[in-house]
């Protein structure tokens, strides 16, 4: 007997619609009792009596539960791109980094050649309490072995976190010890920081670099800020490149230290939920301190947040390239079985009255969605101003600025990215992992005469004599990449960089790293330069 073969997605398209009608009615009765959804079984819920309809009589075996499980992504994605489905395995992973820590054994690894190796510890962790090492290949968790296809970095997380006080036990390999070690860990609380770095970078000018924005986030800040002033800053830039958001409130409550009282931060509004507004309460400690705020493509949501209201209240300037373009508000919705969906619930509006989320289909894959940032790139918008393309409602700031909507945050000061010395033969070094690969191994083979380095200026100053530039070729030559001197020629500065880069953020920190690669960062010097000519000040641009 033949079966067509369209025949074969009927159970799936069922389900899909029957989830979908069970979200949508359910979501919509509960969604603020508890944010817990439930499901409601009744004769008379059509789509329920189909659920069962599959169960009793489909003509093979079907598990609801995982027909339910896989559908779940494709229904969110037909509402836009950033509804969406996290299953109960992933979900606590998946607020770790906003939450501000986790319970595990405070190391940090990379995967290379089917094993962990453990490239830091972090200070004050149970990893270091027992005597674990950055340079110890992990072989064995818990007396199994723990080598080979199963170690992946998911894996991985999976067996060494675990719920604080219990122990768990790894087999390491150790540089110059013959025989493996074994080490039992009692897991406990290990942060996660918002703030990367903090430092000066002139005897005026502070600076911090935000990740994203979580529970601790606004304390760190705080904290930041203390130490800044402190070390006498008079003016401050706050690095939100590569920021993806995170909490609301989070960002909130650190743009209200540099407002005035009464300045509108932020307004969200959806369909069922009424017009909110964020004003500042007048208490921030920093309302007349100087701020540059840095943005680039992958700048977004509760970062644009902060962003659009130091730009829209004229409090400072934007500087770098157009932000991500995210106005879309999530409320988290958990499921009695610990998955839970992001649904979004409203959109979000700077104080001007603009929305920026930037155009999409709805239904439109979220691969597509996100290929914007591709296409941006081969409009030229990375590298030239004027190939920008805003085409949003016109706005205005405070003092009468034009601003548009429906597509990021523009920057007030434009800088293109720098790739004059790309070639090909770096672009694959990068991008085949061969650079990070060595600097690994050469930091485990190094380490003790690399630990003697007390600061990273020594550190630098080391490792600058010892020819890695040329050692690295010599590497990657053996690894398939073949030689090209005139492409090593033009980009050695990006080999040094991103060589001694990896090996200063082994030895010491993310802190550090930041700090060393700002150095030749055209957005950080962009920066410094106009603090240094007093325009952190918006004005009107003059009418000729």
């Amino acid at each position: 007997m033949s079966i067509n073969k369209n025949n074969q997605f009927v159970p799936l398209i069922i389900a899909v619609s029957v989830v979908l009608g069970i979200i949508i009615g359910t979501f919509f009765a509960n969604r603020f009792s508890g944010n817990r959804l439930n499901i409601i079984n009744s004769s008379s819920n059509k789509l329920n009596d189909l659920l069962h309809i599959i169960d009793d009589q489909y003509v093979d075996t079907v598990s609801i539960s995982n027909v339910v499980e896989d559908a779940m992504p494709k229904i969110l994605e037909e509402l836009d791109p950033h509804s969406t489905y996290i299953s109960a395995k992933d979900a606590q992973t998946a607020n770790d980094d906003l939450r501000g820590s986790f319970s595990g054994v405070g190391v940090q690894f990379t995967v290379r050649n089917d094993t962990v190796r453990i490239s830091g510890i972090i200070k004050g962790g149970p990893s270091e309490k027992v005597g674990l090492l950055a340079g110890d290949k992990i072989i064995a968790i818990d007396g199994e072995s723990f080598v080979g296809k199963i170690v992946t970095n998911e894996e991985t997380m999976h067996r060494l976190k675990g719920e604080h006080g219990t122990k768990v036990t790894v087999t390491v390999l150790r540089h110059g010890h013959k025989k493996p070690l074994k080490f039992t860990i009692v897991r406990g609380d290990i942060p996660i920081k918002s703030v990367d770095a903090s430092y000066m970078l002139t005897p005026e000018l502070g600076y911090i670099k935000i990740k994203n924005f979580g529970e601790t986030t606004y304390a760190e800040l705080l904290t930041a800020l203390a130490q800044l002033e402190e070390d006498g800053f008079k003016g401050l830039v706050v690095d939100l490149r590569g920021n993806g958001g995170g909490y609301l409130t989070s960002s909130i409550q650190m743009v209200n230290e540099f407002l005035p009282q009464d300045c509108l931060i932020v307004y969200t509004e959806g369909r069922k939920s009424k017009r909110e507004e964020y004003k500042s309460d007048g208490r921030g400690s920093y309302q007349q301190l100087p701020i540059i705020v840095l943005t680039d493509e992958l700048t977004a949501s509760a970062a644009e947040i902060f962003s659009g209201a130091i730009q829209d209240n004229d409090r400072g300037i934007i500087v770098g390239r157009r932000s991500f373009g995210k106005g879309l508000v999530q409320q988290p919705v958990e499921f009695s079985d610990g998955s839970m969906i992001r649904l979004t619930v409203a959109r979000y509006y700077t104080p001007s009255g603009r929305c920026i989320q930037k155009p999409y289909v709805k239904g439109q894959k979220r691969e597509e969605y996100e290929m914007d940032i591709i296409t941006r790139y081969q409009h030229g918008e990375f590298f030239n101003e004027d190939s920008i393309r805003q085409t949003g409602e016109v706005y205005h700031t405070s003092i009468g600025r034009e601003v548009y909507g429906g597509g990021g945050i523009m920057p007030d000061y434009f800088v293109a990215e720098d790739t004059t010395l790309f070639t090909s033969y770096y672009t694959e070094a990068v991008s085949s992992g061969l650079i990070s690969q060595f600097c690994f191994e050469y930091v485990d083979n190094n380490r003790a005469e690399l630990q003697k380095s007390e600061t990273p200026d020594d550190l630098l100053r080391h490792i600058k004599r010892q020819g890695l530039v040329d050692q690295f070729v010599r590497y990657a030559d053996n690894h398939d990449l073949r030689r090209r001197n005139n492409m090593i020629l033009k980009s050695k500065k990006l080999f040094e960089q991103a060589i001694y880069g990896n090996i200063i953020y082994s030895i010491f920190d993310i802190g550090d790293y930041t700090a060393f690669v700002n150095r030749s960062d055209a957005t950080i010097l962009r920066a410094v330069d106009l603090f240094k000519k007093k325009k952190t000040t918006p004005t009107l641009p003059r009418k000729d």
